[in-house]
């Protein structure tokens, strides 16, 4: 067999392994693979090469650009995937976890790149929150902007995602503008290396974008700067060494951790035997043990149950878990593959056994268990173990011993408060699910146990059909929790890519804000075009032109025609007397939909042109009534422009209506498509 040479990728080239290099056996035969790894790695250099190349050459481009980036990068990706499983089955990964991992993965990218085209603006700067006004006139304002750190992001992984644990961190550090160091842990990196090098040969990323540490880091932690940011995935005693390097806290780095945690699930009361919920429980349990041999972050550690229950959950458990087929990954029948190397074998049944001190195993024996089509004894194969603590109250090991491994504990609650005492004695975790119909214990627990969960995921009869799974964090969803889960988070939308920038905040004139943000603000000046704006393409438009129209006065008709025309004949509309009894009306008043039907009377331009479509309107508010006989008039101004491809774009409209004493009646945005 030939022995793999996992490179490291630094300072625009391939390094190869080196002095201190480590062999890296495959966990179905226990044969050497592969070595990785190379002391005399240059970190400076490859620090320096992040700073003064990746980063300066991802900040030119805008968020879009690089959105459209991390679009193609997985798209590439996609492309290749057989290539990936292929080298995957050695980690002991089934075909069903390569789905996770290699499609999860490529899914999380696609994810970002959506989200920062339709959330985040085609510019270089965000800007976070609205505008506070600090003075009486509005001439001196405040806003909220987000920047990219003008240094590198540290990606230390863990083992069982070699590239979902790469992709998740990599799409929101590139979407935020800051270059990446990724390195995976050893035990799996030749899968993570195969994927920098597609997406490396792809020639999408700007020189110095992505670089590939296999192997140690040697100290290049010391040589860290408040510009630079460290994410974490592994088990929370590394999290604990790594995040108290002098350095790291000298500096203030920013510091990410996603721990291990003893994640737990909840059979709600009302889920009793019989019901779609019991069963759904144990389908839930069993794939969180078996799905990549329990090697998830987020994999059910412990299992509560009301204690009139738990006969039967042992039962409908075993039933369950004795249907997995254990063995070679590459088996079409095989539903569990092996753990990850022989010495997390030996991990897994260090724990399990320091359970076993707490818990009685009623299912699965690590000496007597078939394998298929590999031999137990050379492949890191272990069966699920499902225990029992009778003594939940008085025992610690189930609550903080974790077995990296398809290993779980089933412990039985008196009543809601007690599962909510006993969810929490892990001290923090990743997620916790409640499988209940009952509305009012979904509640209880999100209450009492929420400061505990990065995550609560609840599943009943309603959703199941739909659901994601307890074990598998979303791109959309923030993924971290307190405590013992590291006290971190990742992923959550846009609030991942906010990690790696700087919230800062600006005040200064209405001018100034809208030359920073490239968006107008109320109160900049005001552009005056050549023409009615309408009738301008979308590149010929400038950010703060304006159109200001006539005023219209609005009649006692006005009023009735629109309330018989729309059958909106709502009292303050029709019933003077009525009216003046409502504190906030003087007597009848104008419809607001009617003023924003006026209003855009006033201000459209009829003929065709290049407004495509109106998409939207956002942020309507009304300030002051309008009565017959009051006169409205429209400011209509440029606020922003984005992009979205090479025929249109989108313009949002600051949208203003006054009365004859200039007194503010409604504000909005309105969104249109222009053709380019």
């Amino acid at each position: 067999m030939t022995v793999q040479n996992i490179s490291s990728y630094g300072y625009g080239q391939w390094i190869a392994p080196g002095a201190g290099a480590r062999n890296i056996a495959s966990a179905i035969t226990g044969d050497v693979i592969a070595t990785a790894g190379n002391d005399a790695l240059n970190v400076q250099g490859m620090l320096d090469y992040a700073r003064e190349v990746g980063g300066p050459a991802l900040r030119q481009l805008t968020f879009h650009d690089r959105a459209r980036m991390l679009k193609a990068l997985a798209m590439h990706l996609r492309d290749h995937r057989p290539a990936l499983y292929d080298l995957s089955f050695d980690t002991g990964a089934t075909q069903a976890d390569h789905m996770i991992d290699i499609d999860g993965g490529i899914g999380t990218m696609l994810v970002f790149a959506s989200k920062g085209r339709k959330e985040m603006p085609d510019a270089h700067v965000y800007v976070d929150g609205e505008t506070e006004q600090l003075s009486r006139n509005g001439t001196f304002l405040g806003q909220h902007i987000c920047t990219p750190l003008q240094g590198v992001a540290i990606h230390i992984n863990a083992f069982n995602f070699p590239v979902w644990g790469m992709l998740e961190k990599l799409a929101p550090t590139l979407l935020a503008g800051v270059p990446a160091i990724v390195k995976p842990a050893t035990n799996s990196c030749y899968v993570t290396e195969l994927c920098v090098k597609l997406m490396l040969d792809a020639n999408i990323l700007p020189a110095g974008a992505l670089q590939l540490v296999t192997g140690g880091l040697g100290d290049m932690l010391d040589h860290l700067t408040c510009q630079d940011a460290v994410a974490f995935t592994g088990s929370a005693d590394t999290a604990l060494k790594l995040r108290s390097n002098p350095l790291i806290l000298q500096n203030s780095v920013r510091f990410t951790s996603e721990a291990d945690s003893l994640n737990a699930s909840i059979l709600g009361p009302d889920a009793v035997p019989g019901t779609p919920e019991f069963d759904l429980f144990v389908k839930e349990v069993s794939r969180e043990m078996t799905t990549k041999a329990g090697q998830k972050c987020t994999a059910i550690r412990r299992i509560i149950a009301p204690e009139n229950t738990v006969p039967a959950v042992i039962e409908a458990l075993s039933n369950r878990l004795s249907k997995t087929v254990i063995g070679d990954p590459r088996l079409d029948t095989t539903r569990m593959g092996a753990l990850v190397s022989e010495s997390q074998k030996r991990d897994v049944l260090e724990k399990a056994a320091l359970i076993g001190t707490e818990a009685e195993r009623v299912f699965g024996d690590p000496d007597n268990f078939a394998v298929q089509g590999a031999g137990a004894e050379k492949g890191a194969f272990v069966p699920p173990m499902l225990y029992h603590c009778a003594n939940p109250d008085t025992a610690q090991r189930v609550h903080d011993t974790e077995a990296f491994g398809p290993v779980s504990t089933l412990m039985g609650y008196r009543d809601l408060d007690h599962a909510i005492e006993l969810v929490n004695r892990g001290q923090g975790s990743l997620v916790a699910s409640v499988i209940t119909h009952d509305p009012q214990v979904a509640r209880s627990v999100a209450l009492g146990a929420g400061a505990y969960h990065g995550r609560l995921y609840f599943n009943n009869r309603d959703s199941m059909g739909e659901s994601t799974g307890h074990g598998s964090p979303l791109p959309h969803m923030v993924h971290g929790g307190p405590g013992r889960a590291g006290g971190g988070e990742e992923l959550g939308g846009i609030r991942g890519v906010k990690h790696y920038m700087q919230r800062t905040a600006i005040q200064g004139s209405p001018d100034i804000l809208t030359a920073i943000g490239e968006s107008w603000v109320p109160g900049a000046t005001e552009i005056t075009g050549p023409a009615h704006p309408f009738t301008r393409k979308f590149g010929e438009l400038s950010i703060g032109e304006t159109l200001n129209t006539a005023p219209r006065t609005i009649t006692l008709d006005d009023i009735e025609h629109f309330a018989s025309f729309t059958g909106d004949t709502f009292y303050a509309h029709m019933d003077d007397a009525a009216a003046q009894r409502n504190p906030f009306f003087p007597g009848r008043v104008a419809h607001g939909y009617l003023l924003l039907s006026f209003a855009a009377g006033m201000f459209v331009e009829p003929n065709e042109g290049p407004v495509l479509a109106n998409t939207g309107l956002d942020s309507l508010r009304f300030m002051k009534p309008v009565s017959a006989g009051d006169a409205i008039k429209v400011r209509l101004t440029v606020r922003k422009k984005t992009k979205r491809n090479e025929d249109y774009g989108e313009v949002r409209w600051h949208v203003t209506l006054t009365n004859q004493s200039d007194e503010l009646v409604a504000e909005y945005e309105l969104m249109t498509m222009n053709a380019y």
